[in-house]
């Protein structure tokens, strides 16, 4: 297979012509030492190869519109195509971001309004879009927290309490903002052990990071008893939006009391997020933190927009200009065409698909929380483990049956965990498909668990090295 895709070189193919060079040869101060003697030594193939092993490749991969990505923590649901219709439009790919207020309004507004609509979504009053992924928007947030405070003058508050299912951004944001991290622990029911979160408060803690519904797929019932809990002893809320997907038109983390967030638009509003980009993490936060907003904010001032930079308290700039454009657009036209209730709906059916999903899995797999779930689910493959069968092995033989595995080995709470999140955008059909596939690997576990220990098979790459490849990697090609 590799050779029949990649060894498409022969002497003298050639798929490209270059026009003749109208001026004159220059070598410029490179010294005749680091002047080429010979060619470099690239593939020659013609343009029809070229444009074939693309294809191939691209037929290869597996991908959201090749099948079901129930990939939890990531919601890798299908991205409508009106979005890329809109990013496309001249207006917004022909804007340089040096042009002036007065040559940019339409972009200004769509900012402002796609701002204006995360406030709204959110239940919080100020809003900053310039992060450009949920873990820049952490670490905003919480530079946000430690300006709060000092500008109360207190400078003890340190610490920032994290729940030890978290994502492991929230620790690593938190660190890298000069905060130290101390962990809380999570109760039999998945949730924060309200016990110990109090036992760990103090006048050196700056703040709680939450990801509600948490990481495990349970909604934080206590969440009003934590936030009074952490405020009464002078800390900030930070709520990690990672999970926004099961909450919309639903329930708003202002309602919660929370102080301040990120929102994944990439995640949440539909951008295609494979592959670790382009993001976004814009934040809201409550009253109390607008002052300290990064600049500029956009503002509407009469019928135009621009950029206002006279904030004297605001922690500064974040990043250049307004990051990652591209997805900003996406979002907005994603919650426009939806509206409140399109919005609801994909939560619905988000929290909808995977109770359905977890219904016909739970007797077949351990299930570590028992009950309802959010968005998303948590499974153990313990079960299995016990008969020789890991997690692993099982997210494997699940490319056999057509299907892109879950989430594996996270949290690191749950013991080989599997984080099914089936998103909205999946009918029954399909999830009927899954369901059926999960249950026969269990089977196969139990009677034919060679078949699952050597998978995948039908795959065009058989199970690979994965430690060998780890320790020896090599991504040169070699013409020789």
């Amino acid at each position: 297979m590799e050779k029949l895709i990649f060894e498409k070189s022969a002497e003298g193919r050639v798929g490209y012509t270059l026009p003749q060079i109208e001026v004159p040869r220059v070598s410029g101060n490179l010294s005749e030492q680091k002047q080429r003697k010979t060619p470099p030594r690239l593939p020659q193939v013609s343009e029809i190869e070229v444009a074939r092993h693309f294809q191939r490749l691209s037929h290869l991969n597996f991908n959201i519109e090749t099948g079901m990505y129930p990939l939890g923590s990531c919601t890798m649901k299908y991205n409508p195509k009106v979005n890329e219709k809109v990013a496309n439009l001249t207006g917004f790919t022909g804007l340089h971001p040096l042009l002036s207020e007065e040559h940019t309004q339409g972009a200004l507004k769509l900012m402002y309004e796609l701002g204006e609509c995360l406030k709204e979504i959110t239940g919080l009053s100020g809003v900053s879009l310039q992060p450009v992924a949920g873990s820049q928007g952490e670490l905003t947030g919480i530079y946000l927290f430690k300006a709060y405070h000092a500008s109360r003058g207190d400078q003890r508050r340190d610490t920032i309490l994290i729940p030890d299912s978290a994502h492991g951004t929230n620790p690593s944001s938190a660190a890298i903002a000069g905060m130290k991290i101390q962990s809380v622990n999570s109760n039999e029911h998945g949730k924060i052990d309200l016990a110990d979160l109090k036992s760990k408060l103090g006048d050196h803690i700056a703040g709680f990071m939450v990801t509600n519904p948490s990481t495990v797929g349970i909604f934080e019932s206590e969440i009003i008893e934590v936030q009074k809990t952490v405020s009464e002893s002078g800390g900030l809320m930070y709520m990690d939006g990672a999970n926004l997907n099961a909450l919309l038109s639903i329930v708003r983390p202002g309602e919660m009391r929370f102080d301040c967030m990120h929102i994944n638009l990439h995640k949440t509003f539909s951008t295609p997020h494979g592959g670790g980009g382009p993001g976004a993490g814009p934040i809201c936060v409550s009253e109390r933190l607008i002052p300290f907003l990064p600049t500029p904010s956009v503002e509407k001032d009469g019928d135009d927009y621009r950029l206002e930079y006279n904030n004297p308290d605001s922690i500064g700039r974040v990043h250049a200009f307004f990051g990652n454009f591209g997805v900003l657009v996406r979002a907005y036209t994603y919650i426009r065409m939806l509206g409140a209730k399109g919005l609801k709906a994909v939560s619905e059916n988000a929290v909808i698909n995977a109770n359905y999903l977890l219904a016909r899995l739970k007797d077949d797999f351990d299930v570590p929380f028992a009950g309802h779930c959010m968005h998303e689910f948590i499974l153990s493959g313990n079960r299995q483990k016990n008969i020789g069968v890991s997690t692993r092995d099982m997210a494997k033989r699940l490319l056999d049956y057509g299907f892109h595995a879950p989430t594996v080995y996270f949290p690191l709470v749950v013991p080989e965990a599997i984080l099914i999140e089936p998103t909205g955008t999946e009918n029954k059909q399909n999830l009927d498909g899954f369901a059926d596939a999960m249950i026969a690997i269990a089977r196969e576990t139990e009677n034919t668990p060679e078949i699952v220990i050597n998978a995948p098979e039908s795959t065009p790459i058989k199970r690979l090295d994965e430690a060998g490849a780890n320790r020896n990697l090599n991504i040169r090609y070699d013409f020789a």
